[in-house]
């Protein structure tokens, strides 16, 4: 598994943070149209699956949900119109924060947002839930400090669901795919923000980050249990589900160690 993002130039972690917040302010202006535009509108098909899947912890009352690397805040709204508690919103870029502000206020949401790294969050150990990423968790410089950041902040118990673009199965829908995210994808998105090397990045970013299955593996060895993935749209996003161990009454004054976990693959 890579390490992490690696935009055009960057040399170190934090060059390449640095470029993907400058990267994402640019574009905060024009994010939501050309999301829509692009995936023709299946973007919020692909977050209402993952909605849906998270379900049984988003209809618990007493839950703790964060949307990390929420961007313009269309998870994190779609989290909270299943619940009737405040869900909350991270990122580490303040125009895409300002801009999912103004979302929240006029739709009158009780959302709460913060401003924050996904590496390092401000949250005590074991104090969350549901922590959900969408297509965010594909931009941190490290992905490995990443998920172990997910597994520090989630109870025993607790559920990381990451949504993010992955690489057709199906050569032909592949080269297809390739063919619309290298070429057209770049000149619309340019056209849209003004900022066409965000979307030459986003193919790109796509291409460095890991398969499904690996990525699955990757949150195995960080010590999730019950991973599993399913596959949208001819395999161009994939949704990742895991969970913490959950420790019994008799169990909870033992230390353990991470792993020895199951994969499961949903058709």
């Amino acid at each position: 598994m890579t390490g992490g993002t690696t935009p055009s130039g960057a040399r170190t972690e934090q060059e390449a943070s640095a470029w993907v917040r400058d990267m994402f302010g640019r574009v905060a202006h024009r994010y939501d149209l050309a999301n829509h535009l692009l995936s023709c509108n299946l973007d919020r098909y692909w977050r209402a699956r993952a909605v849906a899947r998270a379900g049984e912890v988003l209809d618990r009352p007493e839950a703790r949900v964060l949307d990390i690397c929420c961007g313009t805040g269309d998870l994190l709204l779609a989290l909270e119109s299943r619940r009737r508690a405040p869900v909350y919103g991270s990122d580490f870029c303040h125009p895409m924060l300002v801009a999912a502000a103004h979302k929240i206020s006029r739709r009158r949401s009780q959302a709460r947002l913060f401003e924050s790294d996904a590496l390092a969050l401000p949250l005590a150990d074991a104090s969350l839930d549901l922590i959900s990423a969408a297509f965010g968790f594909r931009n941190l410089a490290n992905y490995r400090a990443g998920l172990r950041e997910f597994r520090r902040v989630l109870r025993p118990g607790g559920m990381a669901a990451i949504l993010e673009f992955s690489q057709p199965p199906n050569r032909v829908f592949g080269a297809a795919y390739k063919f619309y995210s290298r070429r057209i994808l770049p000149l619309i998105g340019g056209a849209l923000s003004g900022a066409r090397d965000a979307y030459t990045y986003l193919p790109e970013s796509v291409r460095k980050f890991p398969t499904a299955e690996e990525l699955a593996c990757e949150m195995l060895d960080a010590g999730f249990h019950d991973v599993r993935f399913e596959l949208f749209t001819g395999g161009i996003v994939a949704l990742h589900l895991a969970r913490t161990q959950a420790v019994s009454t008799q169990q909870s004054a033992l230390s353990g160690t991470p792993g020895g976990g199951k994969l499961r693959a949903d058709s």
